[in-house]
């Protein structure tokens, strides 16, 4: 087994913080573990609690990757979860988890022969996953500093690994910087959930001109979504994104910005055409977990959320409910699930058994 970790769909800051747990965590397991780009690796952590979370689980997901949701939130729809916020013992705790390694043999971890754990479920702890605290690491005074350099805040435990001795992310745009040298094509939506993009870039189709800003995560370009179907619609190529250098002026002229996860509903509207994107059940049933924001270019999508509101429900279901073709429900439902407002049904945990009754009364019950 290839004992391999990537990150992708975090913002700077965690992606930087994450590395050094990783770094610090793979060293107090025997440094059996190798951090690669998203694109290479079989366990990927994602953050779900991030804007391009839900579509980067939907693309590793549908390409067969091991997802790990780094979440606030107590449960996650990815194959495995990490707590935020994290530190090097809880990253510990997860690769355990990962890949559990009996009688705490670093060997048959690194070998391949130690099984995962089913999705979604925690081994119970072992005597060999100790805590940090019990076990106490020289801290390399030079390392420590570096790594707290690159998170740019007081680092949760001494780093005894560089975070430049980690293999380097995945090829990403930096600000007022063209994109790495032939990625591979994606669609806008793919794009900005692998990373690829960052900064300020420009993006021109069919003379219509789009203003994207990943770090503050919005864009400037028409009021209406569907001029923006060629930019978002389309398989796009690296040479598509051109620097701004007046990025001010043609911000202005472009108008107010507008949230950019707006854009990313947009593509998972269009990413479908009618069928469910990769990874889901067309029998499943969908739930809606708040109420979107509907645009007035789409008036359907009024009554389709409406009817999911009232509980989860087929896909043929909702179209009987709403009205509306069973098509256009399914890109309704893509988009929803692409921005965290929709999710499949999840059957309810085990309640416990309630405790006996005590006491006089429960002993005259019980006869």
């Amino acid at each position: 087994m290839s004992l391999t970790f990537g990150l992708t769909g975090m913002d700077p800051a965690t992606e930087t913080a994450l590395k050094v747990a990783f770094a610090e965590a793979n060293q107090r397991l025997g440094g059996i573990w190798q951090l690669l780009p998203d694109t290479q690796g079989d366990f990927i952590a994602v953050d779900m609690d991030s804007m391009y979370g839900p579509m980067s689980w939907l693309r590793l997901h549908a390409a067969g990757k091991t997802v790990i949701g780094l979440t606030s939130a107590p449960r996650t729809q990815a194959d495995f979860r990490l707590a935020q916020p994290f530190d090097a013992g809880s990253v510990v705790q997860l690769l355990n988890e990962l890949v559990p390694r009996p009688e705490g043999s670093v060997a048959d971890a690194a070998a391949g022969t130690a099984t995962p754990s089913p999705a979604g479920l925690t081994p119970a702890p072992q005597p060999q996953d100790e805590l940090p605290e019990e076990h106490p690491q020289p801290v390399d005074e030079a390392s420590t500093a570096q790594a707290t350099e690159e998170v740019g805040n007081s680092p949760r435990e001494p780093a005894s690994v560089a975070v430049a001795q980690v293999v380097p992310a995945a090829p990403s745009l930096q600000p007022h910087t063209p994109p790495a040298a032939d990625p591979e094509p994606g669609t806008l939506a793919e794009w900005l959930a692998s990373g690829r993009v960052k900064g300020r870039v420009k993006l021109e189709r069919d003379g219509v001109v789009l203003l994207i800003d990943t770090e503050q995560r919005q864009y400037h370009g028409p009021g209406a979504l569907k001029p923006l179907s060629p930019h978002v619609g389309s398989v796009l190529k690296s040479d598509d994104f051109a620097t701004v250098a007046d990025w001010d002026a043609q911000a202005a002229a472009q108008g107010a910005a507008q949230p950019l996860a707006r854009l990313v509903w947009f593509g998972g509207l269009l990413a479908g055409n009618g069928t469910l994107m990769p990874g889901f059940d067309p029998q499943a049933r969908y739930q809606m977990l708040k109420w979107p924001q509907t645009e007035r270019e789409y008036p359907k999508h009024f009554r389709i959320a409406t009817a999911m509101m009232k509980g989860p429900a087929t896909l043929a279901e909702i179209a009987e409910a709403s009205g509306v073709p069973v098509a256009e429900v399914t890109d309704f439902v893509n988009a929803s699930l692409a921005t965290g407002f929709a999710d499949i049904e999840h059957p309810p945990e085990p309640e416990a058994d309630a405790p006996k009754s005590g006491g006089l009364f429960g002993r005259l019950r019980g006869r």
